[in-house]
């Protein structure tokens, strides 16, 4: 487990892999051996938390530029079950207390935020698709502009994913990082592989400062899924399981 807040009334966190859980400690019920090891899991996160799983609510991510408020009445909602899960959702948001918002993510960069103005909260699925779709922005543009919550008083976690030496892509996925306008500096170019390597991480961080967001607000994590032993990686194994990064705000 990783904890990015822990103090005052926020909670934020991802987990990791661990040998010794079910499933290697696999959070995610759409890539699953057996459910009922998904639901053990996600129940002893919960326990750790303070809540039950009936507070989580999760989306079926389809690596959209969609978000979705989510309120009192969704709580409890994909947390057993996929059919009744946020659809076709890559970033959720509320000014609830007392509900987790997930994401779930295997090398993707799982993004959790909060206000400490206003008390929203946010979770955000950003694989490079969900990136170049400006996922993160569009949540903002309607946090900050259409709800006018404070740049300034915004705070990011940017989670463990795939580096930028393990992110080696063709140039059909470089064109769209290039036509951004903004994330040159995250990418370089190795002749012997005729590959991109792409920093996902840092163009995401990019995107909050753009949205206003102060860098000294954002914190990315190191990690990467595929080089640490502790990440599930889709590259490096497609039926590998996903972590929950995960957010609530304390009753």
């Amino acid at each position: 487990m990783k904890y990015y807040k822990n103090l005052g009334k926020y909670i934020a966190g991802t987990t990791m892999k661990e040998e010794a859980s079910a499933e290697v400690n696999n959070m995610a019920l759409h890539v699953c051996e057996t459910p009922d090891a998904v639901l053990h899991n996600r129940a002893r996160l919960a326990g750790e938390l303070g809540c039950v799983p009936a507070d989580f609510v999760c989306a079926v991510q389809t690596h959209s530029a969609n978000f979705y408020k989510v309120t009192e009445a969704d709580r409890g909602k994909g947390a057993f079950t996929m059919e009744d899960a946020i659809a076709d959702t890559d970033a959720l948001y509320t000014y609830e207390t007392g509900i987790v918002l997930t994401s779930f993510s295997a090398d993707c960069v799982p993004v959790l935020l909060y206000n400490d103005k206003s008390g929203v909260i946010g979770a955000i699925h950003s694989g490079w698709q969900g990136t170049v779709k400006e996922v993160t922005p569009k949540l903002l543009h309607q946090l900050i502009i259409e709800e006018e919550n404070d740049p300034s008083s915004f705070h990011v976690y940017i989670g463990p994913a795939l580096s930028q030496e393990k992110f080696e892509v063709d140039r059909d996925v470089y064109e769209k990082f290039k036509a951004l306008g903004y994330a040159d500096e995250f990418i370089y170019y190795k002749e012997e592989t005729n590959k991109y390597h792409i920093d996902n991480q840092k163009t995401v961080k990019k995107q909050c400062e753009l949205a206003g967001i102060p860098s000294s607000h954002i914190i990315i994590d190191p990690t990467c899924t595929y080089l640490d032993n502790r990440g599930f990686s889709y590259r490096e194994d497609k039926g590998c399981g996903r972590h929950m990064s995960f957010i609530m705000k304390k009753e």
